[in-house]
Protein backbone atom coordinates (compact mmCIF):
# COMPACT_ATOMS: atom_id res chain seq x y z
CA UNK A 1 0.00 0.00 0.00
CA UNK A 2 1.23 3.49 -0.86
CA UNK A 3 1.98 5.54 2.28
CA UNK A 4 -0.30 8.57 2.67
CA UNK A 5 0.25 12.01 4.12
CA UNK A 6 -1.73 10.88 7.17
CA UNK A 7 0.65 7.93 7.64
CA UNK A 8 3.64 10.27 7.53
CA UNK A 9 1.96 12.70 9.93
CA UNK A 10 1.23 9.91 12.43
CA UNK A 11 4.81 8.64 12.37
CA UNK A 12 6.29 12.14 12.70
CA UNK A 13 3.78 13.26 15.35
CA UNK A 14 2.59 16.26 13.37
CA UNK A 15 -0.52 17.29 11.48
CA UNK A 16 -1.10 16.30 7.82
CA UNK A 17 -0.99 20.03 6.99
CA UNK A 18 2.57 20.24 8.35
CA UNK A 19 3.59 17.27 6.22
CA UNK A 20 2.11 19.03 3.15
CA UNK A 21 4.01 22.21 4.02
CA UNK A 22 7.28 20.27 4.17
CA UNK A 23 6.58 18.47 0.89
CA UNK A 24 5.55 21.62 -0.98
CA UNK A 25 8.20 23.84 0.57
CA UNK A 26 6.06 26.97 0.40
CA UNK A 27 5.51 27.57 4.14
CA UNK A 28 8.18 27.90 6.83
CA UNK A 29 8.47 24.83 9.06
CA UNK A 30 10.73 24.75 12.12
CA UNK A 31 13.98 22.86 11.38
CA UNK A 32 13.42 20.19 14.07
CA UNK A 33 9.87 19.56 12.83
CA UNK A 34 11.03 19.45 9.22
CA UNK A 35 13.70 16.91 10.18
CA UNK A 36 11.11 14.63 11.81
CA UNK A 37 8.84 14.82 8.80
CA UNK A 38 11.66 14.16 6.34
CA UNK A 39 12.77 11.16 8.42
CA UNK A 40 9.22 9.78 8.33
CA UNK A 41 8.98 10.40 4.57
CA UNK A 42 12.15 8.37 4.08
CA UNK A 43 11.12 5.53 6.42
CA UNK A 44 7.74 5.15 4.73
CA UNK A 45 9.17 5.61 1.23
CA UNK A 46 6.49 8.23 0.63
CA UNK A 47 5.82 9.15 -3.00
CA UNK A 48 3.46 12.08 -3.72
CA UNK A 49 0.33 11.13 -5.65
CA UNK A 50 0.42 13.92 -8.20
CA UNK A 51 -2.78 12.91 -9.93
CA UNK A 52 -4.71 12.96 -6.66
CA UNK A 53 -3.15 16.28 -5.74
CA UNK A 54 -4.22 17.69 -9.08
CA UNK A 55 -7.80 16.59 -8.54
CA UNK A 56 -7.91 18.38 -5.19
CA UNK A 57 -6.26 21.70 -6.05
CA UNK A 58 -6.03 21.74 -9.85
CA UNK A 59 -2.24 21.42 -9.75
CA UNK A 60 0.18 18.72 -10.77
CA UNK A 61 3.21 19.80 -8.75
CA UNK A 62 5.19 19.86 -12.01
CA UNK A 63 6.49 22.85 -13.96
CA UNK A 64 8.18 22.98 -17.36
CA UNK A 65 11.46 24.66 -18.31
CA UNK A 66 11.97 25.33 -22.02
CA UNK A 67 15.44 26.23 -23.32
CA UNK A 68 16.56 26.71 -26.93
CA UNK A 69 19.45 24.22 -27.04
CA UNK A 70 20.20 21.83 -24.19
CA UNK A 71 23.58 20.90 -25.72
CA UNK A 72 25.10 24.28 -24.89
CA UNK A 73 27.10 24.81 -21.69
CA UNK A 74 25.01 27.86 -20.80
CA UNK A 75 21.71 25.94 -21.09
CA UNK A 76 23.15 23.02 -19.13
CA UNK A 77 24.21 25.29 -16.28
CA UNK A 78 20.87 27.09 -16.21
CA UNK A 79 18.96 23.79 -16.27
CA UNK A 80 21.03 22.55 -13.32
CA UNK A 81 20.14 25.61 -11.25
CA UNK A 82 16.45 25.41 -12.17
CA UNK A 83 16.27 21.72 -11.20
CA UNK A 84 17.90 22.43 -7.84
CA UNK A 85 15.68 25.44 -7.11
CA UNK A 86 12.50 23.63 -8.17
CA UNK A 87 13.37 20.61 -6.02
CA UNK A 88 13.76 22.86 -2.99
CA UNK A 89 10.24 24.14 -3.61
CA UNK A 90 8.85 20.61 -3.80
CA UNK A 91 8.23 20.81 -7.55
CA UNK A 92 8.98 18.31 -10.24
CA UNK A 93 10.44 19.86 -13.37
CA UNK A 94 10.02 18.84 -16.99
CA UNK A 95 12.80 20.11 -19.27
CA UNK A 96 12.06 20.83 -22.91
CA UNK A 97 14.17 21.93 -25.88
CA UNK A 98 12.59 24.36 -28.33
CA UNK A 99 15.37 24.60 -30.88
CA UNK A 100 14.55 28.34 -30.91
CA UNK A 101 11.50 27.40 -33.01
CA UNK A 102 8.35 29.50 -32.42
CA UNK A 103 6.01 26.58 -33.16
CA UNK A 104 7.54 24.57 -30.30
CA UNK A 105 7.19 27.56 -27.98
CA UNK A 106 3.52 27.82 -28.96
CA UNK A 107 2.99 24.11 -28.24
CA UNK A 108 4.50 24.49 -24.78
CA UNK A 109 2.26 27.44 -23.98
CA UNK A 110 -0.76 25.37 -25.04
CA UNK A 111 0.34 22.43 -22.91
CA UNK A 112 0.75 24.61 -19.85
CA UNK A 113 -2.63 26.19 -20.50
CA UNK A 114 -4.17 22.69 -20.59
CA UNK A 115 -2.86 22.13 -17.04
CA UNK A 116 -0.48 19.31 -18.00
CA UNK A 117 2.00 21.39 -16.00
CA UNK A 118 1.32 24.08 -13.40
CA UNK A 119 3.45 26.69 -15.14
CA UNK A 120 6.22 27.31 -17.61
CA UNK A 121 9.60 29.05 -17.66
CA UNK A 122 10.47 29.82 -21.28
CA UNK A 123 13.57 31.26 -22.95
CA UNK A 124 12.49 32.56 -26.39
CA UNK A 125 15.21 33.61 -28.81
CA UNK A 126 13.72 35.09 -31.97
CA UNK A 127 11.81 38.08 -30.67
CA UNK A 128 9.88 38.96 -33.84
CA UNK A 129 8.55 35.39 -34.15
CA UNK A 130 7.62 34.88 -30.50
CA UNK A 131 3.85 35.28 -30.51
CA UNK A 132 1.51 35.32 -27.51
CA UNK A 133 -2.19 34.50 -27.83
CA UNK A 134 -4.35 37.57 -28.40
CA UNK A 135 -6.48 36.82 -25.34
CA UNK A 136 -4.36 37.40 -22.23
CA UNK A 137 -6.93 35.61 -20.07
CA UNK A 138 -6.00 32.34 -21.77
CA UNK A 139 -2.27 32.65 -21.13
CA UNK A 140 -0.88 29.97 -18.79
CA UNK A 141 1.18 30.87 -15.71
CA UNK A 142 4.49 31.58 -17.40
CA UNK A 143 7.72 33.49 -16.88
CA UNK A 144 10.09 34.46 -19.67
CA UNK A 145 13.85 34.46 -19.12
CA UNK A 146 16.22 36.38 -21.33
CA UNK A 147 15.42 39.38 -23.46
CA UNK A 148 12.04 39.48 -25.19
CA UNK A 149 10.22 42.59 -26.44
CA UNK A 150 6.89 42.16 -24.63
CA UNK A 151 5.08 43.26 -21.47
CA UNK A 152 2.33 40.65 -21.05
CA UNK A 153 4.28 37.98 -19.16
CA UNK A 154 6.61 38.22 -16.18
CA UNK A 155 10.23 38.38 -17.25
CA UNK A 156 13.64 37.90 -15.63
CA UNK A 157 16.79 39.03 -17.40
CA UNK A 158 20.21 40.61 -17.19
CA UNK A 159 20.29 44.10 -18.71
CA UNK A 160 22.00 43.34 -22.06
CA UNK A 161 22.46 46.95 -23.11
CA UNK A 162 24.10 48.01 -19.84
CA UNK A 163 26.22 44.86 -19.59
CA UNK A 164 27.57 45.37 -23.12
CA UNK A 165 28.17 49.04 -22.32
CA UNK A 166 30.11 48.12 -19.18
CA UNK A 167 32.27 45.52 -20.95
CA UNK A 168 33.05 47.86 -23.85
CA UNK A 169 33.87 50.67 -21.41
CA UNK A 170 36.22 48.34 -19.53
CA UNK A 171 38.04 47.48 -22.78
CA UNK A 172 38.30 51.18 -23.64
CA UNK A 173 39.73 51.77 -20.16
CA UNK A 174 42.47 49.24 -20.95
CA UNK A 175 43.54 51.50 -23.83
CA UNK A 176 41.78 49.71 -26.71
CA UNK A 177 40.23 51.85 -29.40
CA UNK A 178 39.54 49.52 -32.33
CA UNK A 179 37.10 47.19 -30.58
CA UNK A 180 35.13 44.59 -32.51
CA UNK A 181 32.00 42.73 -31.40
CA UNK A 182 31.13 39.19 -32.43
CA UNK A 183 27.47 38.10 -32.53
CA UNK A 184 25.65 40.93 -34.28
CA UNK A 185 22.43 39.73 -35.97
CA UNK A 186 22.57 38.66 -39.60
CA UNK A 187 19.37 36.79 -40.56
CA UNK A 188 17.85 36.11 -37.13
CA UNK A 189 16.18 39.02 -35.38
CA UNK A 190 17.23 38.50 -31.77
CA UNK A 191 16.35 41.23 -29.31
CA UNK A 192 19.38 40.21 -27.22
CA UNK A 193 21.81 40.80 -30.08
CA UNK A 194 20.24 44.16 -30.89
CA UNK A 195 20.47 45.35 -27.29
CA UNK A 196 24.06 44.19 -26.79
CA UNK A 197 25.05 45.87 -30.03
CA UNK A 198 23.32 49.06 -28.85
CA UNK A 199 25.23 48.99 -25.54
CA UNK A 200 28.52 48.55 -27.40
CA UNK A 201 27.78 51.49 -29.70
CA UNK A 202 26.71 53.68 -26.77
CA UNK A 203 29.99 53.04 -24.95
CA UNK A 204 31.99 53.95 -28.06
CA UNK A 205 30.01 57.15 -28.49
CA UNK A 206 30.45 58.17 -24.85
CA UNK A 207 34.22 57.66 -25.22
CA UNK A 208 34.33 59.72 -28.42
CA UNK A 209 35.29 56.70 -30.57
CA UNK A 210 33.87 56.59 -34.09
CA UNK A 211 31.58 53.64 -34.74
CA UNK A 212 32.91 51.40 -37.53
CA UNK A 213 30.28 48.98 -38.94
CA UNK A 214 33.09 46.73 -40.23
CA UNK A 215 33.92 45.85 -36.62
CA UNK A 216 30.41 44.46 -35.97
CA UNK A 217 30.98 40.81 -36.90
CA UNK A 218 27.71 39.15 -37.81
CA UNK A 219 26.95 35.69 -36.46
CA UNK A 220 23.57 34.09 -35.73
CA UNK A 221 25.08 30.84 -34.40
CA UNK A 222 26.23 31.78 -30.90
CA UNK A 223 28.26 28.59 -30.34
CA UNK A 224 32.01 27.80 -30.71
CA UNK A 225 31.81 26.61 -34.33
CA UNK A 226 29.82 29.71 -35.26
CA UNK A 227 32.29 31.97 -33.49
CA UNK A 228 35.28 30.30 -35.12
CA UNK A 229 33.77 30.50 -38.61
CA UNK A 230 32.71 34.13 -38.24
CA UNK A 231 36.11 35.11 -36.84
CA UNK A 232 37.93 33.35 -39.70
CA UNK A 233 35.77 35.11 -42.27
CA UNK A 234 36.40 38.48 -40.62
CA UNK A 235 40.18 38.01 -40.42
CA UNK A 236 40.30 36.97 -44.08
CA UNK A 237 39.06 40.42 -45.09
CA UNK A 238 39.95 42.81 -42.24
CA UNK A 239 42.94 43.79 -40.09
CA UNK A 240 43.15 42.45 -36.55
CA UNK A 241 41.29 44.72 -34.08
CA UNK A 242 42.69 45.77 -30.70
CA UNK A 243 40.01 43.87 -28.77
CA UNK A 244 37.10 41.54 -29.39
CA UNK A 245 33.92 41.46 -27.31
CA UNK A 246 31.90 38.29 -27.98
CA UNK A 247 28.19 38.18 -27.12
CA UNK A 248 28.55 34.75 -25.46
CA UNK A 249 31.43 32.86 -23.89
CA UNK A 250 30.83 30.05 -26.40
CA UNK A 251 31.39 32.52 -29.25
CA UNK A 252 34.55 33.69 -27.51
CA UNK A 253 35.87 30.12 -27.18
CA UNK A 254 35.34 29.65 -30.91
CA UNK A 255 37.11 32.93 -31.63
CA UNK A 256 40.05 31.89 -29.41
CA UNK A 257 40.39 28.74 -31.49
CA UNK A 258 40.41 30.70 -34.76
CA UNK A 259 43.04 33.10 -33.41
CA UNK A 260 45.21 30.24 -32.09
CA UNK A 261 45.17 28.51 -35.50
CA UNK A 262 46.49 31.71 -37.07
CA UNK A 263 49.25 32.08 -34.48
CA UNK A 264 47.68 35.19 -32.93
CA UNK A 265 48.38 35.36 -29.20
CA UNK A 266 45.72 36.38 -26.67
CA UNK A 267 45.96 38.88 -25.00
CA UNK A 268 49.34 39.97 -26.44
CA UNK A 269 47.95 40.40 -29.96
CA UNK A 270 44.30 41.01 -29.10
CA UNK A 271 42.16 41.14 -25.97
CA UNK A 272 39.12 38.84 -25.99
CA UNK A 273 36.06 38.99 -23.73
CA UNK A 274 32.79 37.07 -23.51
CA UNK A 275 29.38 37.09 -21.85
CA UNK A 276 27.62 34.62 -19.47
CA UNK A 277 30.54 33.34 -17.34
CA UNK A 278 30.12 29.65 -18.18
CA UNK A 279 32.49 27.23 -16.42
CA UNK A 280 34.27 26.44 -19.70
CA UNK A 281 35.32 30.07 -20.00
CA UNK A 282 37.21 30.06 -16.70
CA UNK A 283 39.24 27.08 -17.92
CA UNK A 284 39.83 28.29 -21.47
CA UNK A 285 43.35 29.14 -22.57
CA UNK A 286 43.74 31.89 -21.56
CA UNK A 287 40.94 32.15 -18.96
CA UNK A 288 38.20 34.36 -20.35
CA UNK A 289 37.21 37.83 -19.21
CA UNK A 290 33.41 37.89 -19.14
CA UNK A 291 30.12 39.43 -18.05
CA UNK A 292 28.94 37.43 -15.05
CA UNK A 293 25.70 37.18 -13.08
CA UNK A 294 24.48 35.01 -10.23
CA UNK A 295 22.71 32.16 -12.05
CA UNK A 296 21.13 30.79 -8.89
CA UNK A 297 19.75 34.22 -7.98
CA UNK A 298 18.42 34.41 -11.54
CA UNK A 299 16.63 31.05 -11.30
CA UNK A 300 15.25 31.84 -7.84
CA UNK A 301 13.82 35.12 -9.16
CA UNK A 302 12.17 33.31 -12.08
CA UNK A 303 10.61 30.60 -9.89
CA UNK A 304 9.48 33.17 -7.32
CA UNK A 305 7.67 35.00 -10.10
CA UNK A 306 6.18 31.78 -11.43
CA UNK A 307 4.96 30.73 -7.99
CA UNK A 308 3.35 34.13 -7.48
CA UNK A 309 1.71 33.93 -10.91
CA UNK A 310 0.34 30.43 -10.24
CA UNK A 311 -1.13 31.64 -6.94
CA UNK A 312 -2.57 34.88 -8.34
CA UNK A 313 -3.17 34.91 -12.07
CA UNK A 314 -4.45 38.51 -11.98
CA UNK A 315 -1.35 40.12 -10.45
CA UNK A 316 0.52 42.81 -12.37
CA UNK A 317 3.34 41.63 -14.61
CA UNK A 318 6.89 42.40 -13.52
CA UNK A 319 10.28 42.75 -15.16
CA UNK A 320 13.14 41.74 -12.88
CA UNK A 321 16.71 42.65 -13.79
CA UNK A 322 19.44 40.56 -12.16
CA UNK A 323 22.66 42.45 -11.47
CA UNK A 324 25.77 41.70 -13.52
CA UNK A 325 29.48 42.31 -13.03
CA UNK A 326 32.62 42.20 -15.14
CA UNK A 327 35.09 39.45 -14.24
CA UNK A 328 38.55 40.28 -15.60
CA UNK A 329 40.77 37.29 -16.38
CA UNK A 330 43.90 36.69 -18.45
CA UNK A 331 42.31 37.04 -21.90
CA UNK A 332 42.42 40.86 -21.68
CA UNK A 333 45.23 43.28 -20.86
CA UNK A 334 46.06 46.96 -20.84
CA UNK A 335 47.98 48.48 -23.74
Amino acid sequence: MRATVKDVAALAGVSPKTVSNVINGVVFVRPDTRARVEKALTELDYVPNLSARGLRNGRTGVIALALPDLATPYSAEMAHHFVEAAHERGWGIQIEETGARPEREEQLLSRARAQMVDGLVLNPIVSDEFALPDDSAHLPPAVLIGEVEQDRLDQVRVDPDQAAYDMTTMLIGLGHRRIAVLGSPVRTNTFTARLRTAGYRRALADAGIRHDPVLEIGCDDWEPHGGASAMDAFLDRSPLPDALFCFTDSLAIGALSALWRRGIQVPQGISVAGFDDIAHGEYASPPLTTVSFDKRAFTDAALDRLEARITDRARDTTLITVQHRIIVRESTRAV
